[in-house]
């Protein structure tokens, strides 16, 4: 297996289809900057989840929305080009929707073997330093 893990914004929404087999899937194109070129480029990748969390995270899942996808990577070729392709694993989005809409929203993750956990964990980024009060909050 060829584990990677990419960062970047949806280019569209994320689209559910059903395989011939009645597997479920959702998916998603994710645009990642490559700034080690000379010139700055834009590298697509397709990425792919599975199952049951495909289903509940596809409405998360919305146009320029931030995101970080680790999983196995893949690579197909079409008409002499090649695409590369991410089979999730993990999944975090950046802001949730209330980014996209110019609010300052918290991250979700939802992560863990395909189908088997979905743990979410949201954090509030609207203060200066949201874990400093925690760790200056002791009494001398």
């Amino acid at each position: 297996m060829k584990n990677i893990t990419i960062a970047g914004r949806l280019t569209k929404d994320a689209e559910q289809r059903t395989t011939p087999g009645g597997d479920k899937v959702t998916g998603f194109t994710v645009a990642v900057d490559d700034r080690s070129a000379k010139n700055a480029s834009t590298i697509f990748f397709e990425a792919n989840l599975w199952g049951a969390r495909g289903d509940k995270m596809a409405q998360y899942l919305t146009k320029g929305s931030s995101v970080t996808v680790t999983g196995d990577l893949t690579r197909r070729e079409y008409d002499g080009k090649t695409y590369l392709g991410v089979r999730v694993d993990n999944l975090t989005l950046q802001g949730g929707k209330s980014e996209a809409k110019g609010g300052g929203g918290g991250n979700e993750e939802f992560s863990g073997p395909a189908g088997k956990t979905d743990s979410r964990a949201q954090f509030d980024l609207d203060s200066d330093i949201p874990f400093i009060r925690q760790a200056f909050s002791y009494e001398c």
